[in-house]
């Protein structure tokens, strides 16, 4: 995107920039790097982190000093065996044993990878490993052998899909195979990460038994990654959606990018988005678990990036035409919220969630399915951090309750007020009147003519009232009067 173009952008959509230019003003690490502090070895090793990692460099560069070195160690050892296992153009029958056996050549002094292909994109960080073996001599013993178990597993799980000739031709057939693809990929780098927490704790111990919630993690995250990048992934002729999914709604791999069969493609893309918001609810519950606030921020930004992912994916025609990826002005919004607290995170959840229910069409045969997910993230959520807080509540009905007390008070105080003021006017009132009528008596009034004058008038007309109701009687007809009756 040229100068120009991005001039542009921002001026459509202001709330981007503003987000972009909040993130660079205002973020303030919890931890930075020192590198002033820091040997030629390790400033190696964060260079080729930054050129092997588009998402994790910078927040691994604000963790803990504790965990800094480590965890940056540890992804540099994952990303060069994963170097290894994308590298179409190493040979199967070299490709097995340095997967299978790359715990070892790691603590090879000097050990070093030239083979990669010229346009692999990461081989410059094999190229100089020894830099990388030679800090992973330094950690503390109890990190590296975490580091060394994760890795062990993890070239065993990539050799054994190396060598599935099924899986090479046809890609990824069940659900089953799905997750346990996930698993080797991202779920064991999640297993690394739990137990590299809770060593330096940094975690809640209890995590360890419920690993099923670190699994989720990863599963969540690698999923995101597979259902954003379907069109990459085709382009390159690797399939890992799984064919009991798509093979409901197109018959074969090459008919979900057609014109034609895009209504079913997005059909089938909502599948995949709800077997991957499963795992929502354990994600947030893991992160509840974490106690450092550099960890916490570690592990809150990827997955905020992946609800937004999945919101952004979800029904949208242009992941079968070009790889999407939400908007940096976005990421710099989710990274604010993100390195907050849990009651940020899960409302960023619960955003997205909406967006998501907001997008679902009811044509759709997953419609019920995703709406019913939504809902269950939205609950959990209000359960963990409820909009209506019960104590609140109960503070607010007995403030309304003395509220009305007061005002019952208040009522009979004011009757009490005006009735007393009454009184005091007819008193008054009273008092007035009777100093008048002395005053004119002392000055001579005479009340007895004027009490005659009044009888007298009174008189007069009661008499002159009988008068006319006589004559009006006398004055009818007796014909009339018994016609009447």
């Amino acid at each position: 995107m040229g100068a120009f173009t991005k001039a542009a952008y921002f001026l459509l959509h202001p709330n981007q920039l503003r987000s972009i230019v909040q993130w660079k003003v205002w973020h303030e690490p919890v931890h930075r790097r020192d590198p002033s502090k820091e040997t030629e070895t390790e400033k190696a090793c964060f260079h080729y982190l930054e050129l092997t990692s588009r998402s994790f460099s910078a927040v691994i560069q604000e963790l803990n000093p504790e965990l800094l070195m480590p965890i940056c160690l540890f992804y540099l050892v994952l990303r060069g065996l994963d170097t290894i296992e994308d590298d179409m153009t190493i040979d199967l029958v070299k490709k097995e044993p340095l997967l299978r056996g790359f715990a070892d050549l790691m603590e090879i002094d000097g050990w070093t990878f030239t083979e990669n292909g010229p346009n692999e994109r990461d081989r410059e960080l094999l190229v100089h490993f020894d830099v990388v073996i030679a800090e992973l001599k330094k950690v503390k013993k109890p990190y590296y052998d975490i580091i060394r178990e994760i890795t062990v597993k993890m070239g065993n799980g990539m050799a054994d899909y190396a060598l599935n000739a099924e899986h090479n031709t046809n890609g990824v057939n069940t659900i089953e195979e799905y997750e346990l693809y996930c698993h080797y990929v991202a779920g064991l780098v999640g297993e690394g990460l739990t137990r590299l927490f809770v060593e330096s704790n940094f975690a809640n111990p209890a995590l360890l038994e419920r690993m099923e919630l670190t699994e989720s993690m990863g599963q969540f995250l690698q999923k995101t990654n597979i259902i954003r990048d379907i069109h990459e992934d085709y382009v390159d002729k690797r399939r890992f959606w799984p064919k009991t999914i798509w093979s409901k709604y197109v018959n074969t791999w090459d008919d979900m990018f057609k014109p034609e069969n895009r209504e079913k493609a997005l059909q089938c893309s909502s599948e995949m988005v709800l077997n991957a918001l499963k795992h929502t609810e354990d994600c947030l519950f893991y992160m509840a678990g974490i106690r450092d606030q550099s960890a916490f921020n570690f592990v809150a930004i990827p997955q905020a990036m992946a609800i937004a992912t999945l919101e952004l994916v979800f029904r949208n025609p242009a992941i079968f035409e070009k790889n999407v990826k939400i908007t940096k002005g976005d990421a710099c919004q989710l990274m604010m919220e993100s390195t907050q607290n849990l009651r940020v995170v899960c409302e960023v959840f619960r955003r997205y969630a909406r967006r998501i229910h907001k997008k679902n069409d009811p044509r759709d045969p997953n419609y019920l399915a995703i709406s019913a997910q939504c809902g269950k993230i939205e609950q959990f959520i209000e359960s963990i951090f409820p909009t209506q807080d019960p104590k609140k509540i109960a503070l607010a009905q007995a403030q309304n309750s003395n509220q009305e007390a007061a005002n019952a008070t208040d009522s009979g105080e004011t009757t009490f007020l005006v009735l007393s003021m009454l009184g005091v006017l007819f008193i008054m009132g009273g008092l007035m009147v009777g100093i008048s009528i002395g005053a004119a008596w002392l000055m001579g009034a005479r009340f007895d003519m004027a009490y005659e004058d009044i009888t007298s008038r009174v008189g007069t007309l009661v008499k002159g009232a009988a008068d006319v109701s006589s004559a009006t009687v006398s004055s009818i007809p007796t014909t009339a009067m018994h016609q009447e009756l």
